[in-house]
């Protein structure tokens, strides 16, 4: 799964990566999530396109986005089979520009759990491309919202240390491949994988990365034990049957 994501490098950087011919101008996000307005790029009249789009996927036969779910990744071994992103996925492919992506570890269970942030990107921190799809949700009124989810697959062995699924990353050399509507069903299937053990370097971080609120440099700076709050420790639980130590504080 990727819920949370980063685009830091300036909008020339991304420019030259994706080959739009828009000029878009944008500050760093360091901590996008769903539902906000996130920058995609899709093929329109036979070139490359850049869009805004809301994360979260809403089939076109939707009435009510009410009464849908938030759907912000899509399985890559089902999307061929389910009604709502069969459509997308044979004719409306589309790439979601990143420089980084965020995971959480989850450790332990019930109240005891504890879920760790981690940050992946490239060793060289450029940018990558998220597969994804869109579609153009039709309101009532007439009005009309482009909607984006990302591609997800089975993790491979370094980010299945952390979390079972991954984002699928599309290759510079198979972005044409991937935006073409008129690619072959095999030739889509076999770029939905996940990328190279070696492809993204990771490491944990703090805890400020989990508030939505938090979009600056710092919340990816790496894991510092000595700025962690320290939480209090729970109050002992005293039996309420007598029994031989009650009259002694324990202390082991």
């Amino acid at each position: 799964m990727c819920g949370r994501y980063a685009i830091t490098l300036p909008p020339e950087a991304m420019r030259e990566t994706f080959a739009y011919r828009e000029q878009p101008n944008f500050p760093p996000r360091y901590n996008i999530a769903p539902t906000q307005p996130v920058p995609v790029v899709r093929i329109d009249e036979g070139r490359r396109q850049f869009i805004l789009m809301r994360w979260g996927f809403i089939p076109g036969w939707v009435k009510d986005p009410k009464d849908y779910p938030l759907v912000i990744n899509v399985r890559s071994e089902s999307a061929s089979e389910k009604p709502s992103f069969r459509a997308a996925l044979t004719r409306r492919r589309c790439l979601m520009p990143a420089d980084g992506f965020y995971e959480w570890h989850r450790l332990g269970e019930g109240r005891q759990q504890e879920n760790r942030p981690y940050l992946f990107r490239r060793p060289d921190q450029r940018f990558f491309a998220f597969a994804a799809l869109w579609e153009t949700w039709h309101s009532p009124d007439g009005s009309e919202i482009d909607t984006v989810a990302i591609v997800t697959g089975p993790a491979n062995g370094q980010m299945a240390a952390i979390h079972h699924r991954s984002p699928v990353v599309v290759p510079p050399e198979a972005f044409d491949a991937w935006l073409d509507p008129s690619a072959e069903p095999a030739t889509v299937q076999s770029l939905m994988r996940p990328p190279p053990d070696d492809f993204f370097e990771m490491f944990r971080l703090g805890a400020s990365v989990n508030k939505v609120a938090n979009d600056g440099p710092e919340i990816q700076e790496p894991f510092d034990p000595a700025s962690e709050p320290v939480p209090a420790p729970k109050p002992a639980m005293r039996s309420r049957r007598g029994g031989p130590d009650d009259a002694q504080g324990s202390l082991f």
